[in-house]
């Protein structure tokens, strides 16, 4: 993959000399879609960590091209499943005995496949019915050398344009994630962390872990069912999927401004929702816990955005590090152009329809600017899972079909912030 993709990029750069504007942009467009198709092809089928930055990519547009997003986005669908004696020899490895021993019943057929692991339905001997995660075998001694062969890929093709730092800071945290989401016993420990910061949102359901049918390769919890964005979307009266929509935006806010802990795989699949306006939530592998400081930046970064205070928002990007200062200094246009987006579709304080929302459009056609200025910006490693987050939730709240008045749901959690910033909590459960 890496020698066909910088194979590629070498050959369009040779070509763009003799190219004019038009020609050379359209060569270029060309190219990443052919290096799109295949990195996403290859990951597909590799599994594993890569698959899972696949994933992960596919909402990275402030990083990577949308030819590139584009192609990833296939891998957010259901992985084609392992053969059910690998996931056999998985559980007597873990729980020391065959599924029909360990369980009163065991469904061989998956009920989902992803990119570390695949699910199985089964009923405990008390009589319990839960689902059992199953990792890969060998995924969890591949992450490092994928993740560097995957970093080579990206650099070799001409992809990324990005300083070296900022990308090593990037992986590194990838990395670190990525291990805690392999290690199955560190997700029931976040499982149960999650359950208790969100003990009084009684809209959310967190399914329980059944320990004594858990290891670091196998987790058990309970089933908890519910439908699909998709379906909710198609087949839920507009007051149903608005109030749906209202506790996924509270949800995001509930975790960022008051427990510094968030939720980081918005992953469609992890959610389930239900006609009385429950959330279940699932898969909690990657629970990013955020510093205090970056809580408050984000916060400033909102807020100088709606009041139009442009200094206020280049000093929260510094803050953030999103901002690299060794580039060109930004004038404060060029921060309206993204203001006007993203914040005048809200101030009229009227609901907002996420189904015919153009944002991502809208961003697109800036993309021109955007490169003129690539040099002045980096990704901010403590931002990637809650850039992940919301943009994540951005998809499954036009999904919904929600509409919503945005600000007002949202303003009184990062005002309670002054009162109680973040409870404590990410430092309390350090």
């Amino acid at each position: 993959m890496t020698a066909s993709v910088a194979g590629n990029f070498a050959s369009s750069k040779i070509k763009g000399i003799f190219q004019d504007e038009e020609g050379a942009n359209k060569s270029r467009e060309e190219n990443m879609r052919e290096a799109g198709d295949r990195i996403a092809k290859t990951l597909g089928e590799l599994k594993g960590a890569v698959m899972k930055v696949g994933q992960m990519a596919s909402v990275a547009s402030d990083i990577l091209p949308k030819e590139l997003t584009q192609a990833l986005s296939t891998l957010q669908k259901d992985a084609p499943p392992m053969a059910y004696e690998v996931i056999e020899s998985q559980i007597v490895g873990e729980l020391g005995g065959l599924p029909e021993e360990k369980f009163q019943s065991f469904e061989r057929a998956p009920f989902a496949s992803a990119s570390i692991g695949q699910v199985h339905k089964a009923i405990t001997h008390d009589g319990r019915e839960v689902i059992v995660k199953v990792q890969y075998p060998g995924v969890d001694k591949a992450v490092d050398s994928d993740l560097r062969q995957l970093k080579l890929a990206l650099r070799a093709s001409g992809i990324i344009n990005v300083s070296k730092k900022a990308l090593d800071e990037t992986f590194q945290e990838t990395r670190d994630r990525l291990h805690e989401e392999l290690n199955y016993e560190h997700e029931a420990a976040n499982t149960r962390l999650m359950a208790a910061l969100h003990s009084e949102d009684d809209f959310l359901l967190i399914p329980e872990v059944v320990e004594d049918l858990s290891s670091r390769r196998v987790l058990t919890i309970n089933y908890e069912g519910g439908d699909s964005f998709e379906h909710a979307g198609a087949h839920y009266d507009q007051a149903t999927r608005d109030r749906l929509g209202e506790r996924l935006l509270s949800l995001m806010a509930i975790q960022i401004f008051r427990n510094g802990a968030i939720h980081g795989d918005p992953n469609p699949g992890n959610f389930a929702v239900r006609e009385d306006g429950t959330l279940v939530m699932y898969d909690y592998g990657c629970v990013k816990r955020l510093p205090r400081e970056l809580v408050f930046a984000y916060r400033d970064l909102i807020t100088s955005s709606i009041e139009e205070d442009y200094g206020g928002t280049e000093s929260a990007l510094r803050r953030l590090g999103v901002r690299n200062l060794d580039g060109p200094p930004v004038e404060f246009e060029f921060y309206k152009r993204f203001r006007d987006i993203f914040v005048v579709p809200h101030q009229d304080r009227l609901p907002y329809d996420y189904r015919g929302s153009r944002m991502g459009e809208e961003v697109m056609k800036l993309v021109p600017s955007v490169m003129k200025k690539i040099t002045s910006f980096q990704p901010a490693k403590d931002l990637i899972f809650v850039d992940r987050m919301v943009g994540g939730h951005y998809g499954n709240l036009r999904t919904l079909g929600c509409h919503l008045r945005v600000l007002d749901i949202l303003e009184p959690h990062w005002r309670d912030l002054e009162r109680a910033p973040l409870a404590g909590v990410a430092e309390a459960t350090e």
